[in-house]
């Protein structure tokens, strides 16, 4: 009876109600556990970074790393710490001592990954202690990465562990290939499903003459499941990303794609298919006139001496002469296997190159066999289909503009034209992106018309640019039209132009001129109506030994007072300067 009699006089306080907490009263005791736990954290951090700056090495050090981690496995310095432990350890315990030590390690590393399962410091350090353990349960690793996909088929984290294990077990790619499958099926919107299947299928189908690619029938296949899964969900991005891939070429192997020599200059210009540094012992260029080597000091027309697609050497005075009839420039890179050999092909101008050709090289899309010419055909008339039925579907509007490109790029350029119209609409927030891939785009075009019309003249202008690449590929053009666009500079790689003459860039944007520096052969610069501020700006000119004639009516610089005589004045060997 006292003990009920008890229980009524407390409650009778609150008039027979049980009493709550308010919320201030709730806010301090929050408030009192916060202070507490940061008081707990603060001191043992500090006894860790004590230890660590000591070297102590001890059971203490594991366990007070396990108390901070335990709640925030996101500390990449005390996941650091706890390896320098293990690895102490290992080195003074027993075989037996240590499988129980990582044993536990990788039970407490699944609470970590329980607590935050997208921890890549829990990740890292799990595939750590996987590589240091003697007995390792692969297949377990692998049922843990599945588990954990299941619940979040994003975790990035995860795939990447999943392909560490993969790597370490020998896991066949072919089971794989399936997992994705299965995941794949079950939602076609797992973008990291398909990444890894663009990973796995080089491996099972590689095609022999395309390194990175898969054999046609295996692409044929790919073309329709993907089909499938964006007319399934036309707006998920995860698909259509995998189109890209499966639309993509394959990386150009590195070799030399253009010798140039300039037997009145004694000059020899090597361009390559990427950028490279032979002044890199292991990756020597080696030149030979007549079957004989010349030492040479190669550099970048920028002087910069750092990676680059060109690359340049001046040659003492006779070593190249047009009176021979046969003189050879030969070229080797490397260990050898990439070679080019040009002669004087044109006595009037003292020159001579060798060239790839864009168009047999395949330099901006795949050659077709007639069955995948069918297949992207049809590919897409049934996205034109789609994009009648989901006009504002930016992805679809994209996958057209790439298809075209690889079946006809220059057949299609002007509707491909109008369609970037579409994509722009559609998208708005990325139109300086596709603005700049529409550019892309139109300068590989004149690059295969330059070629088809055999001549060194491209043509670019009121083409509504943005921004100019492929330069490299620009190594023998006289000369440039760039008129009328919307270019705000003119980069550091436009000095890569080494036989350019004549440029014509009016009407643009243009504040910088960077890469009109050290092109030997330029004569006239024409850059009227632009937005030039100072007499400054045109300093790169001055390393241009020929240049005569220079444009700049209709820039800002034109209304700066003396800008005339401060313009003669920086380019007094300039013959005509119109302001």
């Amino acid at each position: 009876m006292s003990s009920i009699k008890l229980s009524v006089d407390r409650m009778g306080d609150n008039h027979g109600r049980v009493k709550v907490k308010t919320t201030a009263e709730q806010q301090e005791v929050k408030r009192k556990e916060r202070a507490r736990k940061l008081e707990a954290y603060q001191g043992a951090a500090a006894i860790i970074f004590e230890k660590r700056q000591n070297k102590q090495h001890d059971q203490q050090a594991l366990d007070l790393t396990s108390q901070i981690l335990g709640t925030n496995p996101d500390l990449a310095t005390f996941w650091n710490f706890r390896r320098e432990v293990l690895l102490t350890f290992q080195s003074e315990k027993s075989q037996e001592e240590m499988d129980e030590l990582f044993g536990k390690e990788l039970k407490f590393l699944e609470t970590c990954l329980r607590v935050n399962p997208k921890s890549y410091g829990t990740w890292h350090h799990r595939s750590w202690v996987m590589d240091h353990q003697p007995h390792t349960d692969w297949a377990r690793e692998l049922e843990l990465c599945t588990s954990y996909l299941e619940k979040d088929e994003r975790n990035f984290h995860c795939w990447d562990y999943r392909r560490f294990v993969v790597s370490r077990s020998a896991v066949p790619p072919e089971d794989e290939l399936e997992y994705t499958n299965r995941l794949i099926s079950n939602n076609f919107s797992n973008y990291s499903s398909w990444h890894y299947r663009s990973k796995l299928l080089p491996l099972i189908h590689p095609d022999p003459e395309q390194r990175g690619c898969v054999t046609e029938d295996v692409l044929l296949r790919e073309y329709a499941l993907v089909q499938n899964a964006f007319f399934t969900d036309p707006n998920d991005q995860s698909a259509w990303f995998y189109y890209r891939w499966l639309l993509g070429r394959a990386d150009r192997p590195e070799s030399i794609c253009c010798l140039y020599a300039s037997f009145a200059e004694q000059r020899v210009v090597v361009g390559f298919s990427k950028a490279v540094n032979p002044l890199l012992e292991q990756e020597l260029l080696l030149l030979m006139i007549d079957n004989r080597p010349v030492p040479c000091r190669w550099h970048t027309p920028d002087n910069r001496d750092r990676p680059g697609h060109v690359w340049i050497c001046e040659l003492p005075a006779g070593t190249l002469n047009t009176r021979f009839e046969e003189q050879s420039v030969r070229v080797m890179w490397g260990d050898r296997r990439a070679v080019k050999e040009c002669y004087c092909m044109d006595r009037g101008r003292g020159e001579g190159w060798s060239r790839d050709s864009a168009t047999d090289e395949q330099l901006f899309r795949c050659d077709l066999s007639v069955q995948k010419s069918t297949v992207l055909q049809a590919e897409l008339e049934s996205c034109k289909q789609l994009q009648e039925l989901e006009p504002g579907n930016k992805w679809c509007v994209l996958t057209i503009i790439l298809l075209m490109r690889a079946l006809d790029p220059l057949g299609y350029e002007r509707e491909t034209l109008r369609y970037f119209e579409t994509l722009r609409a559609a998208d708005p927030m990325r139109a300086a992106y596709f603005a700049d891939l529409r550019s892309r785009y139109l300068i590989e075009n004149a690059v295969l018309k330059m070629e088809y019309a055999e001549c060194r003249v491209i043509e670019l202008a009121s083409k509504d640019l943005t921004t100019l690449c492929h330069l490299e590929q620009l190594l023998l053009v006289t000369h440039l039209n760039l008129t009328s666009n919307r270019l705000n500079c003119l980069p550091l790689q436009v000095s890569v132009l080494q036989c350019l003459e004549v440029l014509h860039a009016d009407e643009n944007e243009i504040q910088t001129i960077d890469g009109l520096c050290h092109l030997p052969n330029l004569t006239l610069v024409s850059l009227r109506e632009n937005r030039l501020q100072e007499v400054a700006d045109l300093r790169p000119l001055t390393s241009c030994p020929r240049l005569t004639t220079l444009l700049l009516t209709g820039n800002p610089l034109c209304q700066t007072e003396g800008a005339s005589s401060a313009t003669r004045s920086l380019l007094p060997g300039v013959e005509e300067i119109v302001i």
